[in-house]
């Protein structure tokens, strides 16, 4: 079985990839390898932090192949953002809570509800770098729907689903995420080196 690093330290993200790329490749994240130096996401694009926590963690580390993934929610009526700033979006005090806080404050009389997911899977393998991008459309929901997934799950309903992603099960939010498309076809390439 193949070892691979997944550059992230959040357990929720590598139990969803984990169920996406199946039991193929044996994934370690941050966690695993105990290394508690924390990735800079300083770029002005997911492309660029995608590839910038790769890199970093290559260095750091002695795996030669590493991927690593960066989110953004894209609302429309606030001009794309979060975005890039999605996990960080409430400032200092960030957290999943705090940063749904402020996405409902500022939609709170919107009725341009439309809104996207989009994640960009950067793999780098002796300096060869791949990417690979997933998107789902949706609405903002006008309040927390749900208890499961993480992240603004609760308040992202998909486009053809009445449920937000904390409501519908893993099953089906890994067929149809941003991250499984993209994860799916990074999958699809890693296969195909290897025909």
């Amino acid at each position: 079985m193949s070892e691979i690093l997944f550059a992230t330290s959040n357990p929720n993200k590598t139990l969803e990839v984990k169920k996406i790329l199946g039991a193929k490749f044996l994934i370690r994240d941050l966690n695993d390898i105990q290394l508690d130096k924390e990735l800079e996401e300083n770029e002005p694009t997911l492309e660029g932090n995608a590839i910038s926590k790769a890199r970093q963690a290559i260095q750091y580390t002695d795996f030669d192949s590493c991927f690593a993934e960066d989110t953004g929610l894209e609302i429309e009526a606030l001009g794309g953002a979060p975005g890039i700033y999605s996990a960080r979006f409430a400032g200092e005090d960030k957290s999943s809570e705090k940063n749904i806080d402020k996405v409902l404050h500022l939609l709170k009389n919107v009725a341009n509800r439309a809104a996207r997911f989009r994640t960009v899977v950067a793999h780098i393998d002796h300096s060869e770098v791949r990417v690979f991008e997933g998107m789902v459309n949706g609405t903002i929901a006008h309040s927390r729907l749900g208890i499961s997934g993480f992240g603004y799950d609760p308040v992202f309903i998909p486009d053809g689903y009445s449920e937000s992603f904390a409501q519908l099960p893993l099953e089906v939010k890994n067929e149809i995420s941003h991250r499984a498309k993209a994860f799916e076809k990074f999958l699809d390439w890693i296969n195909s080196t290897r025909d």
